[in-house]
């Protein structure tokens, strides 16, 4: 294989690229745009387009598409050929800056929750310069925002990018208070780990359920799970290792900096981390990882399962999101330092994000809502639905200091020593990691464990940056009136710990007690997606977004008409898909093997009369019993899945499908889970969870 520093960015029309291809003034001019958010002038727009045209069929792409993100939570691409006619018979490759700034894709067809009606098509895909054009599949891909007509934005990426420019803004408003002259732009670094699973893709062709929704809607525990823990870090198996270099390799070539691979808990499940960067293009590298993952499955005989919780009774998939704050000259916001009671500068932000956690934790908690993570969140696998801060022994240390008026010391760092004379001492990390915490220091960035695997990461980093920045926007709006700026930053910390010192938990996030500890404090608890859409139109989150031109109330409003609606018909696909499973292959299999053990049953009795057939009979009536509790069972699905889409408000008809339709699914799976469990394998219709989880 090609060494990785050669082949890295291959793909990309990165800066290298750039600085190499372009004319001076055009790269200067771009660049200034890129990283100090000067407007694009539109005249140089040309000659970027000719180059990254060149530049592309280099690469052997014939066609371009502007790639953006609307609000299907996957990316789409229309593909348009650089051919134009030339003459008869004859073409030329042609790409203008025209084409290269602005694409008119359909904006009736995607999520709009009743933005753009059907009569109202058109809408603009327009060029995001901050994330690097790529070919792949020979096409060259352009990252665009998308919007309608009249200007409201469609996507996941806009609202990003605004986002962004705020955090940027209030940040350097409070840097500029501290003394800080140099910094001109701050923004959020971003690093997810994407957790996945792999199964055979000839067990999967054979699941309707896996096919249709991702996840499986019936099955029996296998006899093995993830409880002997020999999965977790195990070695990789070899279809699995030759998959995994395979998606390094493109990875790479796309530029995006695949770091990490691994077993993770549960038998079949894995997770690849990609190293930080600027939250925009973290983004973007997240949603190619997804789509690289399941393309380089197929290549291999596999599929790749991004849902949350394909596999009952075994842990299910997340994606954590680590985030933090840099500046443009190599600052690290949350950086502790060796003493952070002194860092005046770390503490501000840190209790900033810690301040704007729980403040905003409602809508926090709906950035990392799906259907599939409601079966996952509160499980002893991921972190609880309470949104809580944990902070580690030496910061909890600090806080309590500037509770009682100001923070004078720093617990020190301790020494490891494994008394092995061959095994060297090491240093010890200021505090140890709570993997039950959804909002967790480590160090020197949060990591937010909550969201789900199949989402993508803008919605959590959009409003993680927009709550910070309002947070920022308060202290720097006191610190630019304060006398004492020192006095000040004393003053604001304080308040802040002892107003918000309730989110911070450092303990077991699974106990009970918690739960209970958490409503004392007065955290919510927030369940479902369902509930948690609530929060996106909740006065006080309207209000930041609208503060710093995020979200309009109207955007908002849209986005939680299109999240309920997306709920509602992922619970009905798999209602459906029950039923349908449930009648055409279950039932029919069961009563074909209930006849046959019958028809045994006769042999023995007539070849045998005096014979004891009593295990035979008592098979019969378990599963005669079982079959007919299905039955019921599928009858009350069907009629609450019939209610619940005659529903009109939206509201409504997701609380339906969650409070009622998808009780009558869980009723009905346990019948067919102990049916199968009764069947003859041979007998039973589809592949068990068995021939999923271990035969890879």
């Amino acid at each position: 294989m090609e060494r990785i520093d050669k082949m890295f960015g291959e793909n990309v029309f990165n800066d290298a690229v750039m600085k190499e291809r372009l004319t001076k003034p055009t790269y200067k001019a771009l660049k200034n745009t890129i990283d100090k958010g000067e407007p694009l002038d539109v005249s140089i727009a040309d000659e970027i387009a000719k180059v990254m045209k060149e530049w592309a069929i280099e690469k052997g792409a014939t066609h371009f598409t502007h790639w953006f993100q609307p609000l299907t939570g996957l990316t789409a691409e229309k593909h348009d050929a650089f051919i134009d006619p030339e003459g008869p018979g004859k073409v030329i490759l042609k790409f203008s800056g025209k084409e290269l700034i602005k694409g008119e894709p359909d904006a009736s067809s995607f999520p709009s929750g009743g933005l753009r009606a059907t009569c109202s098509a058109r809408g603009y895909t327009i060029w995001d310069c901050t994330s690097p054009a790529f070919v792949k599949d020979n096409t060259l891909c352009i990252p665009t925002v998308f919007c309608s007509y009249t200007g409201e934005v469609l996507d996941t990426k806009g609202p990003l990018l605004r986002s962004v420019d705020a955090l940027s803004k209030e940040a350097i408003r409070v840097l500029r208070c501290l003394g800080n002259t140099t910094s001109q732009k701050v923004f959020p670094n971003v690093g997810p780990e994407q957790e996945y699973f792999i199964v055979d893709k000839k067990s999967y062709d054979e699941r309707e359920d896996l096919i249709f929704t991702g996840r499986t809607l019936f099955g029996a525990p296998s006899p093995k799970g993830q409880e002997l823990d020999d999965h977790y870090f195990g070695v990789l198996k070899e279809r699995v290792s030759a998959f995994m270099k395979d998606v390094d390799k493109e990875l790479w070539a796309l530029g995006i900096t695949a770091k990490t691979k691994h077993n993770e808990v549960a038998p079949a499940q894995h997770e690849i981390a990609t190293i930080y960067t600027s939250g925009n293009l973290a983004t973007d590298n997240n949603q190619l990882v997804m789509e690289v993952l399941k393309k380089i499955a197929l290549r291999h005989g596999l599929v790749c399962l991004l849902h949350e919780k394909p596999f009952a009774g075994i842990n299910g998939s997340g994606k954590h999101n680590n985030w933090s704050m840099g500046t443009d000259d190599g600052l690290n916001l949350l950086d502790p330092t060796d003493t952070p009671h002194s860092n005046k500068q770390f503490l501000l932000f840190f209790t900033a994000t810690i301040k704007a956690v729980d403040k905003y934790a409602d809508l926090l908690r709906f950035s990392a809502s799906n259907a599939g993570n409601d079966h996952r969140l509160g499980a002893n696998e991921a972190p609880p639905a309470i949104i809580s801060v944990f902070v580690g022994d030496q910061l909890e240390d600090i806080l309590e200091q500037l509770e009682k008026g100001s923070a004078t010391s720093t617990k020190g760092n301790s020494k490891l020593d494994l008394a092995i004379s061959t095994i060297p001492t090491v240093e010890k990390d200021a505090t140890d990691r709570n993997r039950t915490s959804p909002f967790a220091f480590t160090g020197n960035k949060f990591e937010f464990r909550m969201p789900p695997s199949s989402k993508s990461v803008a919605e959590p980093n959009t409003v993680l940056n927009a709550i910070v920045a309002d947070v920022l926007s308060e202290i720097a709006d006191r610190l630019e009136k304060a006398s004492n700026v020192d006095a000040e930053v004393e003053k604001i910390l304080t308040e802040i710990v002892k107003e918000h010192k309730k989110v911070v938990f450092n303990g077991n996030g699974y106990a009970d007690a918690w739960v209970e500890e958490a409503e004392k404090r007065g955290l919510p608890n927030i369940k479902t997606t369902v509930e948690a859409t609530k929060a996106l139109i909740a006065d006080k989150n309207v209000s930041v977004f609208e503060k710093f031109g995020i979200l309009t109330k109207e955007e908002l409003e849209s986005r939680y008409e299109v999240a309920l609606e997306n709920y509602a018909k992922a619970i009905n696909i798999e209602a459906l898909t029950m039923i349908d499973m449930a009648s055409k292959k279950i039932v029919p299999a069961v009563i074909k093997y209930t006849a046959e053990l019958a028809n045994s049953l006769n042999a023995i009795k007539a070849a045998v009369p005096s014979a004891d057939v009593t295990t035979e009979s008592e098979l019969i009536t378990k599963i005669s019993g079982l079959t007919a509790k299905l039955n019921i069972s599928l009858r009350e699905l069907k009629a609450s899945t019939e209610k619940a889409a005659a529903t009109t408000d939206a509201y409504d008809q997701a609380y339906a499908y969650k409070f009622d339709v998808f009780e009558k699914m869980s009723v009905l799976r346990e019948a067919a889970d102990a049916l199968e469990v009764l069947v003859d394998k041979k007998a039973w219709p589809f592949p068990t969870y068995s021939d999923l989880l271990f035969n890879v």
